[in-house]
C-alpha cells in the first residue's frame, strides 16, 4: 500500500511516517518504480509507534521498545522496567509542573491587577524589586 493509505491507517502524518523511516524505525519495500510499499507489518509497527509516542516513549525508548516487541525470546521483566522507569519521569514532571503552578499561582494572587504600574510578577521574574 502507499504512504497515504499506510498514513490513514496507522493515524500518523506522512510527514512522521517518513522521518520513522529515515531514523530506521520502520524499513518498508520499494516497489520497481521507487515508491514505499508499506505491507500490513509496517502499517501494525506504525501503530505501535503512535501508541508508544502517545504513552510519552522518546524516540529511542520506542526504538528499544520495538526491539523487545520483535525479540521472541524477550524478558517481560524488562519491558517492564522500561514502562515503570517511564512512570517515575512522568511522577518527576508531575512534580515540577505542580511547584511551578503554585508560584505562579502565588505571583498571581499577589498581583492587584489593575492599571498600577507595581507588579510583583514582573518583580519576580527580574529577581526582585525594580527601582
Amino acid at each position: 500500500m502507499n504512504i497515504g493509505d499506510a498514513a490513514e491507517q496507522a493515524k500518523l502524518p506522512r510527514k512522521t511516517i517518513r522521518y520513522y523511516e529515515e531514523i530506521g524505525l520502520i524499513n518498508p519495500l520499494r516497489s520497481e518504480n521507487g515508491y514505499r510499499d508499506y505491507s500490513p507489518i509496517d502499517v501494525h509497527r506504525l501503530r505501535f509507534l503512535q501508541r508508544s509516542r502517545s504513552l510519552g516513549f522518546t524516540i529511542e525508548e520506542c526504538r528499544l521498545l520495538l526491539s523487545l516487541y520483535d525479540d521472541k525470546h524477550r524478558a517481560s521483566a524488562d519491558v517492564k522496567a522500561i514502562a515503570e522507569a517511564k512512570v517515575h519521569e512522568i511522577d518527576q514532571k508531575i512534580k515540577e509542573l505542580t511547584e511551578l503552578k503554585a508560584t505562579l499561582s502565588a505571583l498571581a494572587h499577589s498581583c492587584h491587577g489593575d492599571r498600577r504600574p507595581d507588579c510583583p510578577i514582573i518583580n519576580d521574574l527580574a529577581g526582585g524589586p525594580c527601582a
